[in-house]
């Protein structure tokens, strides 16, 4: 089949490629044109592993082409998929269709023959029928059908999401259209992958449906980590005891800063608005929004707690995007965490091994160190803001030695309580009692 992809962001890339590695010919638009040089040249514009192997080798096998020109793209497609940006619209939180419009009114310039448009963006209900309507009133004799087939896609995972999904969701109002997408899909189906066919607004909806529980699952667990440190509960056994009831599950059960990304904090703000002007507003979404913002400022002030002042001091972080295995700093936690700590005085120096490029421009007055050890150089104290698995391991000893003073704050509990205090540090997680050394000479 041929395939023009609408974008060349992270969706429309990964998924571009992944396409193409199926086998269909595939040809990827974008109005950047530093961007599509760049990729035509394999370089490539996002840190996501596997991602630069995909499309050097589909692009050299020629499935997968790059092209600022929509005109060159849509006419021979079977499939056009649009997955441009939807960010927050500034003021109200909803979803902003500025960039799915305007695509959509250059693909129904450029159609010819029978095509199936599909969402590949995530979009607000109806989104779908707009798209549609906008179609029709550009190209009246326009012989097609409008479909959405939302992405579920994890950052750092993204490959392996795309090729063993735990299921792939299509809607569509006709046979035609499913079918072009069932063939579309037709090496998944071929391994068993569950394929569901819905209605458009349905399809829309599971979307957000699905990160909104999601991130509602993260801000549960945060919530009961605040308990834990109160009572003195462990809150990783704690999420281990719930995790292991099956209508519940393990996955996102782990307490931290408070979630970031491209999707969820955008996401849940646009599912609040999409059920208020439904006349169904969802209170618990209401709420997950509002305590992951607070969290992040509750995380810089328990680094500062534990230093007990940090004015004039320096503070080593140890990463800024929001998740370890991707360059992806928007609405990272670290973005606020390290603010707060310099409005406190602190003097802040980061490290993180992909997402520094994309954090400098952010994050004014912060020192950028080499690796982790140079960051932690005369440091009063280490905060842990991602999971890198390289800040998996790191030299007690050295760490120590380099340190000014052994306060280690780590807010992902990558770290065992009774190893860190057996090292001399003093050390404070999320959801767990903080730990102290033996006073020397203890018996």
């Amino acid at each position: 089949m041929h395939v023009a992809m609408i974008g060349t962001g992270y969706v429309g890339l990964v998924s571009g490629a992944c396409f193409s590695e199926f086998g269909h010919e595939v040809s990827c638009v974008d109005t950047d044109r530093v961007k599509i040089e760049a990729l035509r040249q394999g370089i490539i514009p996002i840190y996501e592993p596997g991602l630069e192997t995909l499309v050097v080798n589909n692009a050299r096998a020629g499935r997968l082409k790059f092209t600022t020109r929509i005109e060159e793209a849509v006419p021979n497609a079977d499939v056009v998929m649009i997955a441009v940006g939807t960010p927050s619209r500034r003021g109200d939180g909803h979803a902003d269709l500025t960039h799915t419009y305007a695509a959509a009114r250059d693909v129904a310039a450029a159609l010819s023959g029978y095509t199936v448009i599909a969402t590949k963006s995530t979009v607000p209900v109806g989104t779908s029928r707009e798209i549609e309507r906008i179609i029709r009133e550009v190209r009246p004799d326009a012989d097609v059908d409008v479909a959405s087939n939302p992405e579920f896609l994890r950052e750092g995972s993204a490959i392996e999401d795309f090729m063993h999904p735990d299921r792939v969701v299509v809607g569509a109002d006709n046979e035609r259209a499913a079918q072009i997408m069932a063939t579309l899909y037709r090496p998944l189906f071929l391994l068993k992958t569950p394929i569901l066919f819905t209605k458009r607004e349905t399809a829309e909806l599971i979307k957000y449906a699905a990160n909104a529980f999601l991130a509602t699952k993260i801000t549960f667990i945060n919530e009961i980590a605040d308990i834990c440190e109160r009572v003195g509960a462990n809150v990783q056994d704690v999420a281990e005891g719930i995790g292991l009831d099956g209508r519940i599950g393990k996955k996102f059960l782990h307490a931290g800063p408070g979630f970031g990304g491209s999707c969820f904090p955008k996401d849940t703000r646009a599912f609040v608005r999409i059920a208020e002007e439904a006349g169904a507003p969802s209170r618990i979404v209401e709420a997950v929004v509002a305590v992951n913002e607070a969290r992040k400022i509750n995380m810089a002030e328990k680094i500062i707690e534990a230093c007990g002042e940090v004015k004039g001091r320096r503070i080593a972080v140890l990463g800024v995007t929001f998740k370890p295995n991707t360059d992806d700093v928007r609405e990272s936690p670290s973005l606020t965490i390290i603010p707060t700590l310099q409005a406190a005085g602190a003097l802040v120096r980061v490290y993180d091994p992909q997402g520094m490029e994309e954090a400098r421009p952010l994050l004014d007055g912060v020192e950028w160190a080499t690796d982790a050890y140079h960051c932690m150089e005369g440091a009063d104290a280490l905060a842990i803001l991602t999971e890198w698995n390289e800040f998996r391991a790191l030299d007690f000893v050295r760490m120590k030695s380099l340190m000014r003073r052994p306060i280690v704050v780590d807010l992902r509990n990558i770290y065992r309580r009774d190893e860190m205090a057996a090292a001399g540090f003093i050390y404070v997680s999320v959801g767990r009692v903080a730990a102290f050394p033996e006073p020397t000479g203890a018996a």
